[in-house]
């Protein structure tokens, strides 16, 4: 039920805010992040790409926290870079945030995440 009510939280609000663990520190980090979901899936998009530090920290850890509003979920990123799955989830940025503000904001897109929730 809670993955249905965090779910339901995303049609609510223009981004979430993901709690990792730093690869070096072992603290936990929360920042605000732009979203798109997708039927039982939320992407991420780093906006330095590989380079971004949360990117990394997943990369070391994926397991994270999703905030959406009051609602909470633990989940387990899974980092995809295979060309085919970046670009769909650029194409979904796109269409939500708009091309202009890919553009400004993105400057690597060589990664992103899938979360399933």
């Amino acid at each position: 039920m809670a993955a249905e009510e965090f779910l339901k939280a995303l049609r609510y609000i223009h981004e979430l805010n993901i709690t990792t663990v730093g690869r070096r520190s072992g603290k936990r980090i929360s920042l605000p992040v732009w979203f798109v979901n997708e039927d039982r899936k939320v992407y991420l998009l780093p906006v330095k790409g590989s380079d971004t530090n949360w990117y990394r920290n997943v990369l070391a850890n994926p397991s994270m926290e999703l905030a959406a509003g009051d609602k909470r979920l633990t989940v387990v990123a899974r980092p995809l870079s295979d060309k085919k799955s970046v670009e769909k989830v650029v194409e979904l940025f796109k269409r939500k945030y708009g091309e202009s503000s890919i553009k400004r904001y993105y400057s690597k897109l060589d990664v992103c995440i899938e979360i399933e929730v």
